[in-house]
């Protein structure tokens, strides 16, 4: 008798690595979740998908079942063993209530890394020009009028907060535009790691940077770590980018300095309710915002779905995991 192939289902489709999909489908059934709700999915678990071994997601599996919480991962049948996240940031994931259940996560840290680091230098100098009036002036016909002064990034100080994969990749690519580099992490790195960057404490590099770029990730304890209290911190004119997760920032508190210049503009990916946007942020001319497309290529996610696939065909087939989250190694 031939054994029944280990059953793996995505809440998401794969749209660009199709030949990496074909292939898992080989050693492993596949299939799409059809539940349209989250009631529905825990319905479902009860008879179509109570046998499944793994379940990929990515960011926008939240549609369907909303986050991978507590009370969702105490649904999964005994059957489910891995959760595989196409992406680096997998806040919407329970670990501990997912270790409890000795069910492993991994996720896919090195296929965001440079998309995300383009798109911040793009913010980055996006609103330091002060460029985004101009995209709806010109579309308005008034060619360079009413456009104020940018400004240079040459000898400006960056901040990095998060020294991780992401926030090298930024550094790599503003010092050729003349900016200086500092860090923060919760330690302080090796050189090597650090690239050469001098650390700074938080409240260093809030006083002394002239741009503030986020990197790093979202949980309990940096959920606002940016507020009131922080901004009043920083230099007048400051710039904020944030490609990280937006309730790093308390959106609020970002939108009223903007408002009242004490941040000078802002480059954002990420906001604190997505979708919603603070109205504030919306209607001012000087943030320069973007609808989370830090990793929105083609070629970045195939990257990912390859990744993801690979971690969930390894867990089912009982082969060394790629990238399991760093709460679970040695757990």
């Amino acid at each position: 008798m031939v054994a029944a192939l280990p059953r793996i289902l995505f809440f998401n489709p794969v749209r660009h690595a199709r030949d990496a999909y074909e292939a898992l489908q080989k050693v492993a059934r596949t299939e799409v979740v059809t539940s349209q709700s989250r009631q529905e999915f825990f319905s479902d678990l009860q008879t179509k998908y109570g046998d499944i071994q793994a379940i990929y997601r990515t960011s926008a599996s939240g549609a369907v079942a909303g986050n991978f919480d507590q009370d969702f991962i105490n649904h999964l049948p005994s059957s489910l063993k891995y959760i595989c996240h196409n992406g680096a940031g997998y806040d919407q994931i329970d670990v501990q209530a997912c270790t409890a259940r000795n069910i492993t996560v991994t996720y896919a840290p090195d296929p965001v890394t440079n998309a995300t680091a383009d798109l911040t230098l793009f913010l980055l100098l996006g609103a330091l020009r002060q460029l985004n009036p101009s995209f709806s002036t010109l579309r308005q016909g008034n060619f360079k009028k009413g456009v104020d002064f940018g400004h240079d990034p040459q000898n400006k100080t960056l901040g990095i907060l998060g020294m991780g994969r992401i926030g090298r990749a930024v550094k790599r690519r503003a010092e050729p535009f003349g900016l200086k580099v500092v860090y923060h992490n919760r330690k302080p790195l090796s050189e090597e790691l650090a690239l050469g960057a001098p650390y700074a404490t938080f409240e260093q590099l809030l006083a002394e940077s002239d741009i503030i770029s986020i990197h790093v990730p979202l949980s309990a304890g940096t959920k606002h770590l940016i507020g009131p209290a922080e901004i009043a911190k920083m230099k007048p004119g400051v710039v904020i980018v944030n490609t990280a997760r937006g309730a790093i920032i308390d959106e609020a508190a970002m939108a009223k300095a903007l408002d009242d210049g004490h941040i000078a503009a802002v480059g954002l990916d990420v906001y604190e309710r997505e979708p919603l946007i603070d109205e504030r942020l919306v209607k001012n001319e000087r943030a320069l915002l973007v609808p989370h497309l830090g990793t929105h290529t083609v070629e970045t996610l195939a990257q990912m779905e390859k990744h993801a696939m690979e971690n969930a065909r390894r867990g089912v087939l009982g082969e060394e995991l790629l990238s399991v989250v760093p709460e679970q190694i040695n757990v």
